[in-house]
């Protein structure tokens, strides 16, 4: 047994070590938005659906040395595909469809070798009953979730931090080669079992040999599918807020596999009160912080939708187990859930973003989580009596109803409050109109639960910068107190000031560009194209603005290092990098490649100012180590807000070599002296950073 109990562990480990590694490979590439995780899971599970449904025919269909030549043909073939990592000629120019160029990339890259790692577990539990037909293989499949877990665990906790993406790769690869030989050994060793069919059905019970009947295989692609919606929406969820990172992709994920380790191990850790009880007051509990979200901090949002996920799953794989077939239709089992799980994921990858306008694929997860338990557990208190029906299913029935309720309340509230609201692969944009703010009308640029704009609609106060940008925040004295804007007072005939090259990372609502004057040229980097529409739509600053404002569509780094590649440097006085994904800033662009990249579209004495306002993360150690590393530097400005011109705290890094600037009298008097706790030099690359050195 433990031939066949190592190489599963080991194709779990290696199935959920390069789900993290790949999708922090191309994750730079898509501008670092939560759809990029959202739509490699979606690849993984049909990839898994693609597994199980060749293991189930392979190992139905074919004779056990026909078996053993076909896989060991394919592993064979795997090989080619070493070591994986994706070609730079798959980095999209910002005209393709995100999703499908995802879907189509990790396919070339990884495609063959995840198919056969996901065919592993059915296949080779498989050949175990046949060779070993007195014992369940159940067993394996815990195993097999074991391996996953301890993947996801060890890959933010010990591979990222220490190795880089190239060694990743390559130790990866070099694993995976070792898999190949024990897999083809266990195929060889099961190639001589007589196959559970022909003469050997005779042998069988007539109960154990007919098929699940097709309802039973509908409650089985169910439940696997409710577990699938939770698990993506909850990802969601966490990373717009937060950051969008390995370590917030592999903490739901670690969870979901715990409740299959858990549910399958054996029958006593699933108690349908115990969980029914808990489902109710989660759910209850997960409605209201999603509609209370500015008044509860971000660490108690986590703990809530995290344990609202390890409930809702631990229902719907308790309910699983409980419903398993006997070993002989165990592949037609893992199928059904491989199917699940990817309907679930294609709801929440491809299909809501599509109907949905909010994120109301989590609420749909939790109501129908509710209700498929509802109906467990009134089948359970039908067979024990009417008396127990209320007190088996009242529970569920109650949650079930304020669900729908608490659903249908969010959703008018945000279509009634919002004058625009849009979603597409990048998120939810919502313009919202108040009324009753700092006594005049105004309107408010929200993605997912945070501001990324404000402007005032009164004529007079249209072009007040607001939100980030105010004239104290670091942006704002970057482009008002710039040498270039101030004559020279050593000469005798005081020069007229120059206009500013100005490149700015995120659009937003536009605010930056009222800082503009005539003679100045502003150019804008956008990949959300809504962002766009947004901002010429539903605010005035760009139209307003006597500076030329252009857009460039696409990923900002990406676009950056094609103009220089073509020899189209901006030669720019200041670069604005602000670019945000919820309350997520993109981590590739904070790196050292990235550094090199501003420089090549900086003047020697430009100023480039980050936006580094978050709850969660700390990054002015990571801006500071980028500026020392570049022989330049970082000034840290904190900047206080001010209500009654909706001025939100903000906090800038500027990095610069300028002295004329750093030794400006309002400049000097706005710099916030370096925290001396904490870490005082981080730096990150394109293959190395790890977001828990900042939280």
């Amino acid at each position: 047994m433990w031939r066949y109990a190592t190489t599963i562990f080991l194709s779990a480990f290696l199935l959920f070590q390069v789900q993290p590694l790949i999708g922090k490979a191309i994750l730079p590439w898509f501008g670092g938005t939560p759809a990029v995780w959202t739509t490699c899971m979606l690849f993984f599970q049909l990839l898994l659906l693609a597994g199980y449904a060749y293991a189930h025919v392979l190992s139905c269909r074919f004779a056990p040395r026909t078996q053993f030549w076909v896989h060991a043909g394919l592993l064979a073939v795997s090989l080619l595909f070493l070591p994986i990592a994706p070609a730079a000629n798959w980095k999209p120019s910002g005209d393709e469809i995100p999703s499908l160029y995802i879907l189509s990339l990790l396919a070339a890259t990884i495609g063959v070798p995840y198919l056969l790692l996901s065919a592993t577990g059915p296949l080779l539990q498989g050949w175990f009953s046949r060779c070993e037909p007195g014992r369940s293989p159940y067993r394996l499949y815990a195993l097999s979730n074991a391996g996953s877990l301890l993947a996801l665990i060890s890959y933010p906790l010990l591979v990222e931090p220490a190795w880089e993406l190239g060694l990743q790769s390559a130790v990866w690869s070099t694993v995976y080669a070792l898999f190949v030989a024990m897999c083809g050994y266990c195929a060889w060793l099961a190639r001589t079992a007589a196959p559970a069919t022909g003469a050997n059905l005779a042998a069988v019970p007539l109960e154990l040999s007919i098929a699940p009947a097709w309802s039973q295989r509908a409650w089985w692609l169910a439940l696997s599918a409710c577990g699938s919606v939770m698990l993506l929406a909850t990802t969601n969820l966490m990373c717009q807020d937060v950051a969008v990172v390995p370590l917030l992709w592999v903490l739901p994920l670690a969870l979901y596999l715990v409740t299959f380790i858990v549910a399958f191990e054996g029958p006593r850790w699933y108690v349908r009160s115990v969980w029914g009880v808990l489902l109710a007051v989660c759910a209850v509990a997960a409605c209201v912080v999603y509609q209370l979200h500015e008044s509860v901090r971000p660490s108690w949002q986590l703990a809530t939708y995290a344990g609202t996920l390890l409930v809702c799953c631990m229902v719907c794989h308790g309910e699983l187990a409980r419903s398993k077939p006997v070993p002989r239709h165990l592949t037609l089992f893992y199928l059904c859930m491989a199917i699940g799980g990817a309907l679930g994921g294609t709801l929440v990858a491809i299909v809501a973003p599509l109907v949905f306008r909010g994120y109301w694929e989590y609420h749909l997860g939790l109501g129908c989580t509710v209700l498929l338990a509802l109906i467990a557990f009134k089948d359970r208190a039908i067979a024990l009596g009417k008396k127990h029906l209320l007190r088996n299913a009242g529970v569920p029935l109650t949650c079930f109803s304020a669900l729908l309720l608490a659903v249908d309340m969010q959703a008018s509230r945000s279509e009634r409050d919002a004058v625009a609201m849009t979603r597409n692969f990048y998120g939810v944009l919502r313009v919202l109109q108040r009324d009753d703010v700092a006594g005049c009308p105004q309107r408010v640029e929200t993605h997912g639960h945070i501001v990324h704009g404000i402007q005032f609609l009164e004529a007079e106060k249209r072009r007040w910068p607001t939100a980030y940008y105010g004239a104290s925040s670091g942006a704002g004295l970057a482009l008002l107190r710039h040498p270039a804007r101030q004559p020279a007072v050593r000469s005798e005939q005081q020069p007229a000031r120059r206009g500013l090259a100005v490149g700015v990372i995120g659009l937003g609502a536009g605010t930056l560009a009222v800082h503009g004057q005539a003679g100045d040229r502003f150019c804008f980097y956008e990949i959300n194209p809504e962002v766009v529409r947004m901002a010429r739509e539903q605010f005035s600053f760009l139209a307003d603005s006597p500076t030329e404002c252009e857009i460039v569509l696409g990923d900002a780094r990406l676009q950056l290092e094609r103009q220089a590649e073509r020899g189209q440097s901006a030669n720019q006085d200041v670069l604005i990098v602000d670019a945000f994904s919820g309350d997520a800033i993109p981590m590739h662009l904070l790196t050292r490649e990235a550094m090199r990249v501003y420089d090549q579209h900086l003047k020697t004495d430009g100023l480039l100012a980050f936006h580094i306002s978050n709850d969660n993360l700390d990054l002015k150690p990571v801006v500071r180590t980028l500026a020392a590393d570049n022989h330049r530097q970082a000034v840290w400005i904190r900047s206080a807000a001010d209500p009654a011109r909706s001025i939100n705290r903000a906090d800038w890094v500027i990095v610069t070599n300028n002295r004329e600037f750093l030794d400006d009298a309002l400049v000097r008097a706005a710099v916030t002296p370096w925290p001396i706790d904490g870490p005082q030099s981080l730096l990150w690359t394109d293959a190395f950073g790890s977001i828990r050195q900042v939280l």
